[in-house]
């Protein structure tokens, strides 16, 4: 397996808004593909998709729809992962699964490339790529974690509808529509469709992504709080989110507010060592307003970060802004990025 040069890869949620980008991503990188599947649930077989020239149909995931894959990149939610994922593992595939029912598990590495790709090599067949908010935010942070120190860290996000789904994008544009007609708008997606009330999202801006927990934090802060200190091996980091959806079509934005150890840190310190990082790219010239949008950062694989400025009170605290496109380093760029890294360090 090590010595092959190409690959059987499947694609679980392929016609999904993750999944389509994966496939771009497959297509734009020439991933040593030998053969291709791609898997949805019962009601999307049948569909065709198109890869390097090729019409593919695509399948229901079964569990035997894993025969012969070596790697089998998930993204049509975290129930699919769960009943599926082990039955892949199973029959010898690497999974890397773009759903949160794996990240906070002791036994699956939870991986942004940039900051932790040695926890790859300690994989027992699962991979977990984090959430799309918190892989922008780490991979800013970690050349400030490792040259600076990092005790705090407050974030304030500014969400885009694609990280819900197709059907939140659409909810977007015919609600919209229905503003600028003078018509009542309708919600039957946002904030979250499982919860029990809706709201629109168009010309409005919503506090809550996914489901409310017992402290009062959503799942969606706690997911960012939790995986920021098991991605970056800082049990003790003290990090609070909240977490608020735009209409916007495409690419989070971020303020985050990092407090360093260091003493006597300067802008120039952090835009140097932000800027050298890998994977992302500083456009920070607050005299020619120069910093990164989320229109400027779509379709593009990087993290951008700009508006680096210290805090006017606390010594040691910077604030940033951080802004990635959420279906490409948010999440399909980063599941195929991993892919990459196991096949280069043939840690399959």
């Amino acid at each position: 397996m090590s010595h092959a040069t190409t690959y059987n890869i499947a694609v679980v949620g392929a016609t999904g808004a993750v999944g389509q980008k994966m496939l771009e991503t497959l297509e734009d990188r020439n991933f040593p593909i030998n053969e291709l599947k791609l898997l949805s649930s019962s009601r999307s077989a049948g569909k065709k998709l198109m890869f390097k020239g090729t019409e593919y149909t695509v399948e229901e995931a079964t569990p035997e729809s894993f025969e012969k894959i070596d790697i089998a990149l998930f993204s049509a939610g975290g129930s699919v992962s769960k009943k599926l994922a082990p039955e892949a593992v199973k029959r010898g595939a690497l999974v890397i699964d773009n759903t949160s029912a794996y990240r906070m598990d002791e036994n699956v590495p939870l991986v942004v490339p940039e900051v932790n790709e040695n926890d790859i090599k300690n994989h027992k067949g699962i991979i977990a790529n984090p959430n799309c908010s918190t892989i922008q935010m780490v991979a800013a942070l970690e050349p400030v974690k490792q040259h600076l120190g990092m005790r705090r860290v407050i974030v304030s996000t500014y969400q885009a509808v694609s990280g819900a789904g197709n059907e939140a994008a659409e909810e977007l544009r015919e609600q919209s529509q229905s503003f600028l007609n003078g018509e009542d708008l309708e919600a039957s997606i946002l904030p979250v469709k499982g919860d029990e009330k809706h709201y629109p999202i168009a010309f409005n801006a919503l506090p809550q992504i996914d489901k409310f927990q017992e402290n009062g934090y959503t799942f969606e802060e706690m997911k960012m709080i939790n995986e920021t200190k098991k991605i970056m091996h800082t049990p003790a980091l003290h990090i609070s989110a909240t977490c608020v959806r735009l209409p916007l079509f495409t690419s989070h934005a971020e303020s985050v507010y990092v407090e360093v150890e260091e003493k006597a840190v300067t802008v120039q310190q952090l835009k140097d060592l932000i800027g050298k990082a890998p994977g992302v790219v500083l456009e920070d010239d607050p005299a020619t307003q120069v910093y990164p949008t989320p229109l400027s950062s779509a379709g593009k694989r990087d993290v951008f970060v700009g508006r680096i400025r210290k805090d006017l009170d606390q010594e040691n605290g910077f604030h940033l802004w951080v802004v990635s496109d959420n279906l490409l380093k948010g999440a399909a760029w980063n599941s195929v990025q991993i892919a990459e890294r196991v096949v280069a360090n043939q840690w399959l």
